[in-house]
């Protein structure tokens, strides 16, 4: 039985599949077994996991045709993995070498039920990388969550297995902010989830990419809020105004209407301006991009803030 159990839910991935499964395979701590539940692909992502797990046999391959990533990461979570720590990984998405290392240190400690750690956010190749994602200094809580996810991905986020089993698991009929949803009802269910300040995990951007919908987004955490509800816990002014700014940054970053941004500026200095504004260097700047995007053309603001 290994330590860990890596699930990495694969469609039409193989212009990146390769490289990830080699940011595993390279990791400097063994113990683990890597399951790529493919979802219906149709290019060359099957023989491509084929060929890896000949040459590495820790590499499995499970079919959960055309079903959705939530329900490939609860496949591979729950019915295929022996490992007693779970380990998510995106097909596109890249672990830096001590990663497992460094998880295995931390949950040496019983206390800790899950643990995730710093993300470096890249385009072409993690040498481009110039965002970092900022890790609290507390365990995560439901109000936090609720604000600006500090997890950011599936992709940085190890668990318990017992803990991922109580969960029941990712909610299916989720498109968007399936894994907030889930965050916040294993944290309400009492698991400790620490942040390590070490940048794991590499993540791969694209404004093509699933959180380019705002509206979507926005559905998917009134989704998330009454399942915070149902442990006690409403956001917070802070909560709601941290949500609305990281909206108005990805209204920046994707191009979307020009009056888009400034629209989630307002919403989220209306909750809490200190909310908002704190820390300066990212509410001030995106008030700021929210206002100027006002006049600025289409191919402009692209050009700006993408």
């Amino acid at each position: 039985m290994p330590d860990f159990s890596i699930i990495l839910p694969c469609f039409n991935a193989e212009t990146t599949i390769v490289e990830t499964l080699q940011s595993i395979t390279g990791q400097t701590f063994g113990d683990w077994e890597a399951i790529c539940v493919d979802d219906g692909s149709t290019d060359a992502t099957v023989p491509l996991i084929q060929n890896a797990a000949l040459i590495d046999p820790r590499i499995r391959l499970v079919r959960n045709q055309g079903k959705g990533p939530s329900s490939a990461r609860n496949t591979g979570a729950l019915d295929h993995s022996s490992g007693g720590l779970i380990a998510f990984c995106d097909a596109d998405d890249l672990w830096l070498p001590t990663k497992l290392a460094e998880l295995a240190e931390s949950f040496a400690k019983a206390e800790v039920g899950g643990a995730f750690g710093q993300i470096g956010f890249f385009q072409d190749g993690p040498d481009d990388a110039t965002v970092f994602s900022t890790v609290p200094e507390q365990d995560l809580t439901i109000d936090m969550l609720l604000g600006e996810n500090p997890v950011c991905t599936m992709s940085n986020m190890t668990v318990r297995r017992d803990i991922f089993v109580q969960s029941g698991g990712f909610d299916v009929s989720m498109i968007h902010n399936e894994d907030l949803d889930w965050l916040i009802r294993v944290v309400g269910g009492g698991a400790r989830i620490i942040g390590l300040r070490s940048l794991q995990t590499w993540y791969r951007t694209s404004v093509g990419g699933l959180s380019t919908n705002l509206d979507a987004m926005l559905a998917g955490r009134a989704r998330a809020i009454a399942s915070a509800a149902a442990f006690g816990v409403r956001p917070s002014a802070r909560s709601h105004a941290i949500h609305h700014r990281y909206l108005a940054r990805r209204a920046l970053r994707l191009g979307a209407n020009r009056t888009d941004a400034l629209r989630h500026s307002v919403a989220g200095f209306a909750h809490s301006p200190v909310g908002f504004l704190t820390p300066l260097r990212r509410g001030a700047p995106t008030l700021a991009g929210a206002l100027v995007a006002t006049l600025l053309p289409h191919p402009l603001r692209r050009y700006l803030f993408s």
